[in-house]
């Protein structure tokens, strides 16, 4: 009986699965395109660099950024090797991504329990600093927080922003620091930042997503994302994996993994 089911979803931009929960733990990954997943309060956007392991249990919802590919991995809980209890970003090396696929396929029983067994031997927690970003969950602050998300490029003050949910800039400061762990100012950045990670992971040049994030230079851009990944965005990303036509022989079943 294997352990681990994989599932290919054809996702077109702004497709969605809303807030739903499994049995069993995922391994959300984005095979070509960009997938966002947001877990109560907090959200992340997923090249196809990086997976988020979801464990059994928690509630979450899914969404495409631009026309995506997700790719996920279910991990049946008892005998599982990975005991993370919190939602968690790991790095997608190009091993990870040929095991995800050779399991999509039908491998024998023995040949499968290779593959599962070196897939989750390869998992680790991403080495970048991730951007995830934290949601407040005062009516108020998010309805904040979904304006910036929906329009990063909105330069209104905190003033305007409070006038506009009925609030007052004290407030917000407040409660975005005691909800998000973030100053209002901080958040805003990650803000941007995780909406420039969907632009960069397709190849847009960098002046470019510096002016659709909301940012007046190119250069104040790469200073604010050097300063909260600990990379500049030409080195965050590595190379996308590439699907294989064939599986390493000591774990060939004489299927094929696509």
């Amino acid at each position: 009986m294997s352990a681990i089911g994989v599932e290919r979803f054809d996702m077109l931009r702004g497709e969605a699965f809303n807030r739903h929960v499994h049995s069993v733990h995922q391994l959300a990954w984005a095979r070509t395109g960009v997938l966002t997943v947001d877990v109560t309060n907090r959200y992340w956007v997923l090249p196809t660099t990086l997976g988020l392991w979801i464990p059994a249990g928690t509630w979450h919802a899914t969404a495409a950024l631009r026309n995506t590919v997700m790719q996920s991995a279910y991990v049946e809980p008892d005998g599982c090797a990975l005991d993370w209890a919190e939602p968690t970003v790991v790095a997608v090396s190009p091993l990870a991504a040929q095991l995800i696929e050779f399991l999509a396929g039908d491998p024998d029983q023995t040949a499968r329990g290779h593959a599962e067994a070196l897939l989750l031997s390869d998992l680790r927690p991403a080495s970048q600093a991730t951007i995830a970003l934290p949601l407040p969950t005062d009516r108020r602050a998010r309805d904040v927080a979904d304006q910036l998300l929906a329009d990063p490029t909105d330069q209104r003050s905190l003033d305007e922003l409070a006038r506009a949910v009925g609030s007052s800039a004290r407030t917000l400061l407040r409660v975005f620091s005691s909800e998000t762990g973030l100053t209002f100012n901080q958040w805003r950045v990650h803000a941007r930042l995780q909406a420039a990670v969907g632009q960069l992971a397709q190849g847009e040049p960098v002046s470019r997503v510096a002016r659709l994030v909301g940012y007046a230079t190119p250069s104040a851009f790469v200073a604010a994302f050097r300063r909260v990944t600990g990379h500049t965005p030409a080195s965050y990303f590595g190379r996308p994996p590439q699907p294989v036509p064939t599986f390493p022989a000591a774990y060939d079943s004489g299927q094929d993994g696509g």
